[in-house]
């Protein structure tokens, strides 16, 4: 069984595939949870959510990727990883903004202007999107 487990995360493409999935579980649990839990404060909600997402993809990449790939150019593969998660950031800050903040009855129409329903829509078809 270890060894069979040990395959899997010792291929590189299987291993990155959990752990996106993990890390996409991990930001979508969290920023449901944090928008149910403290007043429907969405973009709050987002950004907890994401920031906890990459805390989680860069712990994992630095155990599972960083220590197996050569010290050469490590900080301009840090920069360009940085980049990438604060733009999808910023653009999950900006479509929450839109379809749950300014105009949730875009979302809303479909399911009775319910907020929390809104919320959850947006953010998972957001990830999806993102996937």
């Amino acid at each position: 069984m270890k060894t069979s487990i040990k395959k899997f995360f010792d291929n590189e493409i299987l291993s990155y595939l959990f752990f996106g999935v993990a890390t996409t579980l991990v930001s979508i649990i969290v920023r449901i949870t944090i928008f149910f839990l403290f007043f429907q404060q969405e973009l709050w909600a987002t950004a907890l959510g994401n920031i906890t997402g990459i805390l989680f993809a860069f712990f994992h990449q630095r155990y599972h990727c960083f220590f197996k790939q050569k010290r050469k150019n490590w900080f301009k593969r840090l920069i360009k990883f940085t980049t990438a998660r604060f733009i999808t950031f910023l653009l999950d800050l900006l479509l929450t903004f839109i379809f749950v903040t300014s105009c949730p009855h875009i979302i809303g129409q479909f399911v009775g202007d319910n907020l929390n329903t809104i919320n959850t829509i947006e953010t998972i078809f957001l990830h999806k999107l993102r996937s």
